[in-house]
């Protein structure tokens, strides 16, 4: 399945429906610290309710981290400033998906690394500033999912 990474995720909710819609998918969720929440935060329990034993959650303290732990199979950038459509991409079951924060995005680092595949992006009406951080995973990852033909959901 996907991984869907989380670089420096400040909005609980956000985080706790992404949670929720790793558990649905069977996908891994991998936090690059530091969160602008602690984990045991009220406001991010009741968004994920009790999903987070269903869900494979890892943490990185940075993004380096992150990286080795894929050990060099790179990612694809998710951001406003992509210039590629992300249904354009022909998307492999083990997939790397990195988001960033909701008021920062990726940092440039993260976009022009080489371990990045790709910046992609979601299209928006123009003038638009971004879409919610959860909406965005969840277009992106049932896009890839959906190439993928679901394995292992019905």
């Amino acid at each position: 399945m996907p991984h869907i990474v989380l670089h420096q995720p400040e909005i609980p909710p956000n985080t706790g429906n992404i949670i929720r819609l790793c558990a649905n998918t069977n996908t891994s969720l991998h936090l690059v610290h530091p969160l602008g929440f602690t984990m045991t935060k009220k406001s991010l329990r009741r968004a994920y309710l009790d999903y987070e034993e269903f869900t494979k959650i890892k943490h990185h303290n940075n993004i380096i981290e992150m990286n080795d732990h894929f050990s060099g199979r790179g990612y694809y950038a998710i951001s406003t400033k992509g210039k590629t459509l992300f249904n354009t991409i022909k998307f492999k079951q083990s997939d790397v998906f990195l988001f960033g924060s909701e008021t920062q995005g990726l940092p440039q680092n993260a976009l022009s690394s080489e371990e990045c595949l790709g910046v992609l992006r979601v299209p928006m009406a123009e003038g638009s500033r971004s879409i919610n951080l959860a909406n965005t995973v969840s277009i992106v990852l049932y896009e890839a999912l959906r190439q993928l033909e679901y394995p292992g959901l019905t």
